[in-house]
C-alpha cells in the first residue's frame, strides 16, 4: 500500500493536480476556488453539481475538466422525454445470434457531464442512484462494472423553473459538493472576451493528466491521515445539522463519508498528508448545504442552508493543540481555528501522525 512515506507520492499528486488546475482556469476565468473544489470531488471519487443561473459556465467547467483528463466522456442531455435506458443501456435482441446483446449507455463513461439534470423525470434521474453510489449499472439481472475513476458532473438552474422536476433528496445526497459559479468579476470578463472571443475555448485544449494517473492519485489521498479530533469534528458538524431549529431535514451519514473524504483531497491539494480543521470548515458548506431542508419559518426569514452551516461552524468547538503537551484536545467554541502554520523547528504538527500513535480506522476509508 501506498504511504506518505515515500514524499515523493505526495509530490507527483500536487504536480499533476496543479496542471489539470492550470488547464481548467485557462479556460474558467476568475474561478480558483470553484476549479479547486471541482479537483477536490475528482480525488475524493464523488460527483459535482454545478447549480447557477444560465450562461455562467457550468457545462463550460464540467467539459473543461472533462478534457483536460485522457478520460472517456460522455455528455447526456436532460430532457423530459430521456428514458432511463438512454443513460443506464438496454438489452437488444440479436436474431442472428439469437440472443439478447447488452448495448451500454451514455453512464458507461469515466466523466460523465449531466446537463440540466433537473429537466428529466425523477424516475429518469433515479437511473443515476445506483451509479453513483455503487459504480455499476443492472440490468435484466446482469451487473456491469463502471470504469475508474468515475464522476458525474451534472448542472442545474435554480431559475427558469418551469418544466423542471426538483432533485429527490435521494439523488441530492449522492453528490458529494455542490458549487455556484457566479458571474465573473469585470476583469475576467474582460479577458474572457479578449481570449475567447473568436474561437472556442475548447478547441486548443489538451489533456494534462492520464487515468491512470487520476487513479495513482486517488489511492494516494485515501492515505491522508485524520486525527482523531479531526474526525470528531466533523461528525459534531454533522451531527449538529440533525437538531438545528432551522432544519426539518439535516445531513446523512454519507454525508459524514463525503466530508471526511473531501477534507483529505483538499489537504493533499495543499501538500499536506495530513488534515487540518481549516480543511474541514472550508469544505462544510459546499459538501453539506445541498442536503439540508430548511424549515417553512426559516424560508420564510430567508435563511440559507449555507446561513445555517455558517452557523453551526460558529457554535461548534474547533479542535485545537496543546501548546505543551502536544497532544490534540477540545478547544472552547469561541478559539480561533488550528491553522498550517510551521511547527516548531525538528517537530511535527501536533495533528500530524508523528506526532503520536495511529489511531485505528484513521487511514483510509
Amino acid at each position: 500500500m501506498t504511504t506518505y512515506d515515500d514524499r515523493a507520492s505526495l509530490a507527483d499528486l500536487t504536480s499533476t493536480a496543479e496542471r489539470v488546475r492550470r488547464s481548467v482556469e485557462s479556460v474558467i476565468e476568475g474561478k480558483p476556488e470553484v476549479v479547486r473544489i471541482a479537483l477536490t470531488v475528482l480525488l475524493a471519487e464523488g460527483h459535482l453539481l454545478i447549480e447557477d443561473v444560465p450562461g455562467v459556465g457550468k457545462t463550460m467547467l464540467a467539459k473543461t475538466l472533462a478534457k483536460s483528463i485522457d478520460c472517456s466522456v460522455q455528455r447526456i442531455q436532460f430532457t423530459p422525454d430521456l428514458l432511463p435506458s438512454d443513460i443506464t443501456g438496454v438489452s437488444i435482441y440479436d436474431q442472428q445470434r439469437r440472443e439478447f446483446e447488452f448495448k451500454p449507455g451514455a453512464i458507461f463513461a469515466q466523466i460523465v457531464i449531466g446537463d440540466e439534470i433537473n429537466r428529466a423525470s425523477p424516475k429518469t434521474q433515479s437511473a443515476l442512484l445506483e451509479s453513483m453510489e455503487e459504480r455499476q449499472v443492472t440490468t435484466d439481472g446482469q451487473t456491469y462494472e463502471l470504469p475508474s475513476p468515475f464522476m458525474v458532473v451534472a448542472t442545474q438552474n435554480p431559475v427558469e423553473m418551469e418544466g423542471t422536476y426538483p432533485l429527490p433528496e435521494a439523488q441530492r445526497d449522492r453528490f458529494m459538493a455542490r458549487v455556484s459559479v457566479g458571474y465573473p468579476s469585470p476583469a475576467a470578463e474582460l479577458q474572457m472576451l479578449d481570449v475567447h472571443g473568436g474561437l472556442s475555448p475548447l478547441d486548443d485544449l489538451q489533456a494534462v493528466a492520464h487515468a491512470h494517473d487520476i487513479i495513482k492519485l486517488i489511492e494516494a489521498v485515501r492515505e491522508v491521515y485524520v486525527a482523531e479530533p479531526v474526525r470528531r469534528y466533523i461528525v459534531d458538524l454533522v451531527a449538529a445539522t440533525r437538531t438545528h431549529a432551522d432544519l426539518r431535514l439535516g445531513a446523512s451519514p454519507r454525508a459524514t463519508l463525503h466530508l471526511l473524504r473531501a477534507v483529505k483531497a483538499s489537504a493533499a491539494l495543499s501538500g499536506r498528508d495530513y488534515v487540518l480543521p481549516d480543511d474541514v470548515q472550508a469544505l462544510a458548506a459546499p459538501v453539506l448545504a445541498h442536503r439540508l431542508l430548511p424549515t417553512a419559518q426559516a424560508q420564510l426569514n430567508r435563511r440559507t442552508a449555507e446561513q445555517v452551516v455558517a452557523d453551526i461552524l460558529q457554535r461548534t468547538p474547533v479542535p485545537a493543540a496543546h501548546p505543551q503537551a502536544g497532544h490534540p484536545q477540545s478547544a472552547p467554541p469561541q478559539a480561533a481555528p488550528l491553522h498550517s502554520g510551521q511547527p516548531h523547528a525538528g517537530q511535527p504538527h501536533p495533528l500530524h501522525p508523528q506526532a503520536g500513535p495511529a489511531q485505528p480506522g484513521v487511514r483510509g476509508y
